[in-house]
């Protein structure tokens, strides 16, 4: 259940978006995609002063659990509008075995394998969808390379949206089977996401659809920034020393830096230091790797990517420069692991600590050894890793 905000207080305290890079500002009130300028994302702004005056950090704990609870920090301004299928709220797990054999006093794991349609994609997909709907919308599309699809035709379904979806053949099963379930229209594209983006983007303009892709639209961030105030919550307001995450598009990325600058905003943190952000990606798609070892601003399109990891093939992200950015900022890093780490990490967080990790997420571990052989960590140092989804969702 949504609750409705005290009196005197509004839903959502968003007050605008602005470009990215350019900065031009546009309205929270209007249909958005990305900046007409300079071709960048757009990023939700909140009046945090008067959020601040109205609310205390510990009001939150007092809600119903679930990502809507923090309601005043999402862009959707009215309650009946909210689509939840219950997410967010996922489990901050210790990984004592695992932290043992490396020597890591202090590793957790984010498990975000049980939300709804099982990965990470229900949070930036319910705020996408529930303000899409606020906005007037009635037809989403979007192309995916599985996990985003499943979880936008189950919002669609709950919020009565029309949903149509280009996914590449080679897409897990159970994506496509969830997707169908829904009632979308799948198209299965012979080719990556890339080539699913394009036939999307083409149809979106062609028919009036809205499109929902990895940034083009302003809201799936917001979904995922809730993942950081979790964290922050968690540790007691403090942050972690280290995040590592499976970065294919970077919206998780980009989302929990976007509200860790919220909570220090707010001044709701008791540490002013930020964690240090590690993008993971596989050998054969690593374009953010790439570009950060060259200190580049943008990637280049990685030709002939491949992974078993199916959420991390994608060549190039819309956001590429954001998340590098971020990086930057963090005085983080980016690793790229081999298919054949991914699966023996797959295989130590399950035998191990009983968790059965996608492959996006089993790459988190992967690149963690080899942080931890190059001592890029500290043995004391409170190490985060991010398992985006469930490795039943590979099963065939």
């Amino acid at each position: 259940m949504i609750t409705s905000p005290k009196s005197g207080t509004d839903f959502s305290y968003i007050s605008h978006l602005a470009c990215s890079d350019c900065g031009k500002v546009y309205s929270a009130s209007e249909l958005n995609t990305y900046c007409l300028d300079c071709q960048s994302p757009l990023l939700a702004h909140y009046d945090l002063d008067g959020l601040r005056k109205s609310l205390r950090r510990e009001d939150f704990a007092t809600r119903p659990w679930g990502m809507w609870r923090w309601h005043e920090l999402l862009p959707v301004r009215a309650a009946s509008h909210c689509i939840t299928l219950g997410e967010g709220d996922a489990p901050l797990l210790r990984l004592p075995k695992i932290g043992e054999k490396l020597g890591l006093t202090n590793l957790f794991l984010k498990d975000e394998s049980g939300n709804p349609t099982g990965s990470f994609k229900a949070r930036g997909i319910a705020v996408a969808i529930s303000k899409a709907r606020e906005l007037g919308v009635r037809r989403v599309i979007i192309p995916t390379a599985g996990n985003a699809g499943g979880a936008m035709a189950a919002y669609a379904a709950r919020a009565g949206l029309k949903a149509h979806i280009f996914m590449p053949k080679d897409t897990p099963v159970a994506n496509v089977q969830e997707s169908r379930m829904a009632g979308a229209e799948v198209v299965l594209v012979d080719g990556l996401i890339s080539e699913a983006a394009g036939m999307a983007g083409e149809k979106a303009r062609a028919e009036g659809w809205f499109d929902l892709s990895t940034f083009k639209e302003p809201y799936r961030v917001e979904g995922k920034k809730t993942m950081g105030y979790e964290l922050a919550e968690a540790f007691g307001w403090t942050l972690p020393d280290v995040i590592i995450y499976p970065a294919g598009g970077g919206t998780g990325l980009v989302g929990l830096w976007k509200a860790f600058a919220e909570l220090e905003a707010l001044g709701w943190l008791e540490n002013a230091q930020r964690p240090r952000l590690v993008a993971v990606q596989a050998k054969g798609c690593a374009p953010l790797v790439k570009a950060f070892k060259a200190g580049a601003s943008f990637c280049d399109f990685w030709i002939n990517a491949h992974t078993i990891a199916a959420g991390l093939r994608v060549p190039k992200s819309f956001a590429d420069h954001l998340i590098l950015r971020d990086l930057y900022e963090s005085q983080g890093t980016a690793v790229s692991v081999s298919d054949e780490a991914i699966l023996a990490a797959q295989h130590q967080m399950g035998e191990d600590e009983g968790v059965f990790a996608a492959p996006e997420g089993a790459a988190t571990l992967a690149a963690l050894i080899k942080l931890k052989q190059l001592k890029w960590v500290k043995p004391d140092e409170r190490i985060v890793l991010f398992n985006t989804g469930s490795g039943l969702k590979y099963l065939s």
